[in-house]
Parts: structure tokens; C-alpha cells; sequence
């Protein structure tokens, strides 16, 4: 059985987003040896899942861009959690907008990076359901993406098999949290703790 997998970058406080959904924060400490690391993670994945609003920011972002993330994120098989099923109406979010403007994308993309994004698998049911399916399926773990909501979704339903959190160094005093729903404490085993030049820790646990 396949593992889910969460992946997401913070702040030493424990946000992903300020207030306002802002990540211009997350950009100002990556280094050559943090981006390794992460198009490695992102290469492991057999699939990667997220909620609507997070795959309407990545494909409008993903195709177009030449950075090292980009061809994992272009090349694996997605799958979106939507209860509308309509993933590619509604708007974009502040966290695009920081992208788009701290890392500018190229002005054309190939039909093949478009249609990964197009192509992809939407989930409309039970969301513990459906996850306990992928799971089932064949293939490389499962690496979920946010927003916070889909993320904190998951963290509380205790779906993640792994967590995979890249932490900032800085407070944001305020903002989103992933965990702000959690009924009980979860308590973690920590597994590996890579320190990174621009100040950057990864760490990855699992539940206890």
C-alpha cells in the first residue's frame, strides 16, 4: 500500500500563508542544496493531490515555468480534490500572485504540460474514502500539496502517512496553520532533519 505523503513549507510559528495568504516569505531562503531536495521529494511521488485552489494556482503557473520544480510537477499524474468538479473555473490566490512575480514564468507551454493539467483525475467523493482507494492503487506514494484547507483537512482525518515540512526561519506572527483543527494532539516521530545553507530546515516525520 502506498503512502500519502504531505509536503509543505513554514514558518518557524507554524504557518504556511500569512493572514492573507501571502508566501513571498518562502522564497527569500532558497538556496541551490533546498531546491535539491525538493525536486528530489517532488521526483519520489507516483501522484501528486490537491485541493481545487491550489491546482488552479499550479496550472496556471507549472506549464509555463523553466525552474527545476517544474518538470516533476509537469511530468507526474494529478489528481484533484474538487465537490464541484468543476477544478478550472474560479480565481487565483495571493500565494500565485507572489509566485508569478518573485519567480516570472515563460510566456508559452507544449501541449503535453498543458494537458497533464487538463487531464487531470478529479475526486468528487468522501474524502477519507477516496484517499484509502489511492492508496490502494499501484504506483509511487501519493505527495499531497496545500492549500490549507485541503491540508488541514487531511491532517485532521489522520490520512497522512508522512509529513514532510520545510521550515522557514522567521515568525509570521499570524496567518494559516495546517493543524489549527486538530481535535487532540498528534503526536510525531521524527525521521530525518536536513539543515540547508540558506537557513532552511526540512524535517520529516511520521504519526507515533
Amino acid at each position: 500500500m502506498r503512502r500519502l505523503i504531505l509536503k509543505m513549507s513554514m514558518s518557524l510559528d507554524g504557518f504556511v500563508a500569512g493572514s492573507g495568504g501571502g508566501v513571498d516569505w518562502i522564497f527569500k531562503n532558497m538556496d541551490a542544496a533546498l531546491t535539491d531536495w525538493i525536486v528530489a521529494s517532488l521526483h519520489g511521488a507516483g501522484l501528486h493531490i490537491m485541493g481545487s485552489r491550489t491546482f488552479r494556482d499550479m496550472a496556471a503557473y507549472w506549464p509555463y515555468s523553466s525552474e527545476a520544480f517544474a518538470t516533476p510537477m509537469n511530468d507526474i499524474p494529478k489528481a484533484v480534490f474538487s465537490r464541484s468538479g468543476d477544478v478550472l473555473r474560479g480565481g487565483t490566490t495571493t500565494a500565485l500572485q507572489d509566485a508569478s512575480r518573485l519567480r516570472p514564468v515563460d510566456q508559452s507551454a507544449s501541449g503535453a504540460r498543458l494537458a497533464s493539467w487538463t487531464g487531470a483525475r478529479v475526486i468528487q467523493g468522501d474524502l477519507a474514502q477516496e484517499i484509502a482507494r489511492l492508496k490502494q492503487e499501484p504506483g509511487g506514494d501519493i505527495l499531497a500539496h496545500g492549500g490549507v484547507s485541503f491540508a488541514s483537512s487531511l491532517v485532521r482525518l489522520r490520512l497522512v502517512d508522512e509529513y514532510q515540512l520545510v521550515v522557514h526561519p522567521v515568525f509570521l506572527g499570524r496567518g494559516q496553520s495546517p493543524f489549527s483543527e486538530l481535535a487532540q494532539p498528534l503526536e510525531l516521530m521524527l525521521l530525518e532533519t536536513t539543515r540547508f545553507p540558506g537557513g532552511v530546515v526540512a524535517q520529516v516525520y511520521r504519526p507515533a
